[in-house]
């Protein structure tokens, strides 16, 4: 129901606020639409009453039916207000929200002062193809990759459904919408003899720690995510396995460290563990209840492999810049973190290992993802394959 408040100003003109209550916010909020009525002058105070409630009924029409929810709204303001109804609901995982997060600053600059029912498909299509542009991507001075361009597609079009699902606009304009199509990077991958380099070194001269880390990242082929996550419980030392089941993550400092899901379903998987990497994590649990004892009231007892001193985890970038500077002072080639993961993905196709099973290992959702990364590799092993046929007829 409406509530009319008569009002009289100095002068004596009589005026009607109109309230009208449209429901509750996701966050338990009641929305409040608000009219004020003037009546005609000549008219006496009982048509004024009775036509403030005419007004009162219509206004409640409109309000019911969604045209009073039609306000001018900035597409900043609706993408502000769509980013904070995702964290109070958790409908997307961490990770996913903060990658919307980092399309804001170029979207907003874009379109951000645009009304959200003015925002069209020209100037969407348009602001796709800009970030395509030479200087976009800051590390590269490229444009930005054919991925990066549908993350950002994906945030306006999320934005747009949430306006159309609250009845402020009636349709998407990104429908349609061409990304531009970018050439996939070379990726730059260990060599074996280069990798057992390196795994020397570091077994030579590093903590316990990171020897445990690149042996996970080389000889299982994890995510840097998956690595860091990992925890005391998460491994069955009787049957030599491992349950990847969470992530450790960094965005930028008003986030900080935070934990979230592997990357897909098929992400969650249970891994079998080679007897050295047991025997490791072992070495490294006996290593940190030790220093648990030393630190007393001070420590944190997280469970995880990858920690600081007092037990809280390990940032996750602090692995990336550890093994830049190790190769740095050792004269080693750095090739990043992932290259690791490449490293095993490669050896596993070109030494024999299916595609299904590499597939399942890596966690990829579809064995397609696989073939599409490791062409390559599946190339070398075709060669392998139909030469190793051929010496057997040919001897």
């Amino acid at each position: 129901m409406a509530t009319i408040t008569q009002r009289v100003n100095k002068k004596g003109d009589i005026s009607f606020r109109i309230k009208v209550s449209c429901g509750y916010t996701f966050d338990n909020k009641q929305i409040i639409k608000c009219m004020t009525y003037k009546p005609d002058k000549g008219m006496t105070k009982t048509q004024a009453k009775k036509e403030a409630q005419k007004q009162a009924v219509l206004f409640e029409e409109q309000c019911q039916n969604g045209n009073a929810s039609k306000r001018k709204i900035k597409f900043s303001e609706l993408a502000n207000e769509y980013l904070s109804f995702l964290e109070f609901t958790k409908t997307q995982k961490t990770s996913s929200i903060e990658r919307l997060k980092s399309c804001k600053e170029r979207t907003y600059k874009a379109l951000g002062n645009l009304d959200i029912d003015k925002v069209t498909y020209r100037q969407v299509q348009n602001f796709i193809l800009s970030l395509a542009q030479k200087g976009q991507n800051k590390r590269t001075g490229q444009g930005l990759s054919t991925k990066s361009q549908k993350h950002y597609l994906t945030f306006i079009s999320d934005v747009m459904n949430y306006g159309i699902k609250n009845e402020i606009i009636t349709h998407n304009p990104c429908k349609g919408i061409t990304l531009v199509k970018t050439e996939p990077q070379e990726k730059d991958i260990y060599s074996l003899e280069e990798l057992k380099s390196i795994l020397a070194k570091i077994n030579e001269k590093a903590t316990l720690d990171y020897r445990l880390f690149f042996s996970l990242l080389s000889c299982m082929g994890l995510r840097r995510g998956e690595a860091m996550g990992l925890e005391y419980k998460d491994f069955d030392f009787n049957n030599g396995t491992v349950f990847i089941q969470r992530t450790s993550n960094y965005r930028n400092s008003s986030t900080g460290i935070y934990t979230s899901t592997p990357k897909t379903k098929s992400s969650c998987r249970v891994l079998a563990v080679p007897e050295f990497i047991i025997d490791l994590v072992k070495e490294l649990q006996e290593e940190q209840k030790e220093q648990s004892m030393k630190c007393g009231d001070l420590w944190v007892d997280s469970d995880r492999l990858f920690i600081t001193w007092n037990g809280t985890p390990m940032h996750p970038n602090t692995p990336y810049t550890w093994l830049e500077r190790f190769c740095s002072e050792q004269n080693l080639p750095f090739k990043g973190l992932h290259s690791f993961r490449h490293f095993f993905a490669t050896q596993a196709i070109i030494n024999g290992t299916d595609i299904a099973t590499v597939s399942s290992v890596l966690g990829h959702s579809q064995t397609s993802t696989t073939l599409n990364i490791y062409t390559h590799a599946v190339k070398q092993a075709n060669v392998k394959a139909i030469n190793v046929v051929a010496d057997l007829i040919n001897s």
